[in-house]
């Protein structure tokens, strides 16, 4: 027997965090929207507020028992009714978080969006504070009750959660778990939804994308799960976000070579390059090893975007490891590079290491890397002026059409500026006739649109990541 419907009662969703925290979210508000809630992100005054944390890093902590603390203040007030935490907080400190950030009704952990109708209507049906931070065992929503939100031409699809690997700095595998892949046949009944909803680019997130499959069917099932997403009708980009270095394989290489509608852009978190920094974050390989992977990646894709991330001032980094570090930047060539300041995490092996960096060495260290690379993007920037690529319309300022191309990711990397206002989701073809650190200007291939004035419109943002 289902539960019994609500008298329309309304739910205000705060999410914090990643793209994975997003999708989350809105199977959180199609499933609540499909038992009669009304499900409003914006609202200043609702019957319950869930928020949606994240645990990744000390900061996110801080944002996260700062908003549960906001929304506890909105009860008193009579603002909202319920309090409902949710997420990766909630699975990471359990009980904890109860002490730095009372008051809320429900502290849920992560892996239960399926079941959000029980879950608000157990805490508006009795006094009593519901807690349930079990081990993570990931509910997939079903599939047509997602709410979407942001752009109605782009959506994360989630292959996968948790993670298999047990790097010293990562606190993800102690919240979310193992890795436990998405069967396939499920993914590609999102894909088809997505699809008729008017999707055209799928964005593929985990937190291992590579290695999907492995649990499920034994094998690595990358390469399959792009041939059969690539036969889907409607979607025409398919980005992936995030591969681990070595599992990018040859046959997931080809794939990607191959398949028409997979763009060529590697997101590829390498941390480090000095090969005992690396071995100190249980991390695989070495910086010689990476520039060995990256140019058998550009012979088969010469227009291959590529993406990394390191972290600075980790445990034991030297002088020289950073410098290490610095000239493997120099050597890659790397299109965009985002950097994170050591963080010292409770519960992860690296808290405890020796050799802790002061903040002011990785901080300088920091500066130093994004001022490298800042001079790398531009110059790779450069080399795009005068040929084409297909941009992804999304947004108008200024009299320009802003969007993306193969080499952007949403939200994450830089921008196309094409003069002129075009229909927005709309995929077209430019020529880059400008390039800035961040971001590419074109122009519409055949097209005699005279662009407006150019305005600093992104260089006012020096601290965003490359």
């Amino acid at each position: 027997m289902g539960l019994p419907m609500p008298d329309s009662k309304s739910v205000k969703i705060v999410t914090l965090g990643c793209a994975k925290n997003d999708v989350d979210s809105e199977e959180i508000a199609g499933v609540l929207s499909a038992e009669g809630y009304q499900v409003d992100g914006t609202s200043s005054k609702s019957d319950v507020t869930i928020i949606n944390t994240c645990g990744f890093l000390e900061s996110s902590k801080q944002e996260s028992i700062e908003a549960i603390k906001a929304a506890v203040r909105a009860k008193k007030t009579g603002k909202t009714g319920k309090v409902i935490v949710a997420g990766c907080l909630a699975q990471r400190l359990g009980n904890e978080l109860m002490t730095l950030a009372p008051g809320a009704d429900a502290y849920v952990g992560v892996g239960q969006m399926g079941r959000f109708g029980e879950i608000v209507q157990t805490t508006l049906t009795t006094r009593d504070q519901l807690f349930d931070v079990t081990p993570p065992h990931h509910r997939w929503a079903e599939v047509a009750t997602r709410a979407r939100t942001g752009h109605p031409w782009s959506a994360y699809l989630k292959v996968s959660e948790g993670c298999d690997h047990r790097c010293t700095f990562c606190t993800i595998p102690s919240f979310r778990g193992g890795h436990q892949s998405k069967p396939l046949e499920r993914i590609l009944e999102e894909a088809r939804h997505l699809a008729a909803t008017g999707v055209r680019e799928i964005n593929l997130i985990a937190q291992d994308v590579t290695q999907y499959g492995n649990d499920l069917y034994q094998k690595q099932m990358l390469p399959t799960l792009l041939r059969e997403l690539n036969a889907v009708d409607g979607i025409e980009w398919i980005r992936i976000l995030y591969f681990y270095p070595n599992r990018l394989t040859d046959e997931v290489i080809e794939a990607m070579a191959t398949l028409p509608k997979v763009l060529h852009y590697i997101d590829i978190p390498l941390q480090h390059a000095h090969p005992e920094t690396l071995k100190r974050m249980r991390r695989p390989w070495d910086g010689e090893r990476y520039l060995k992977l990256f140019e058998k990646v550009r012979a088969a894709m010469p227009n291959v975007s590529i993406r990394t991330t390191f972290i600075v001032g980790f445990p034991g980094e030297t002088q020289a490891e950073f410098e290490t570090l610095m000239q493997f930047v120099r050597d890659a060539d790397l299109d965009r590079v985002g950097a994170f300041l050591f963080s010292r995490e409770p519960g992860t092996p690296s808290y405890d290491m020796p050799d802790q960096v002061p903040f002011r060495v990785k901080r300088d260290r920091y500066d130093k890397l994004m001022k490298l690379q800042q001079r790398m993007s531009l110059a790779k920037n450069q080399t795009w002026v005068g040929k084409e690529l297909d941009v992804l319309v999304e947004e108008h300022k200024d009299g320009w059409s802003i969007g993306r191309s193969h080499r952007d990711a949403p939200e994450i990397d830089g921008l196309v500026f094409i003069p002129g206002t075009l229909d927005k989701g709309s995929i077209l073809r430019a020529t880059v006739t400008q390039a800035e650190p961040y971001d590419l200007y074109a122009e519409l291939v055949g097209g005699s649109t005279r662009a407006p004035k150019l305005s600093p419109l992104r260089m006012a943002a020096p601290s965003k990541p490359l």
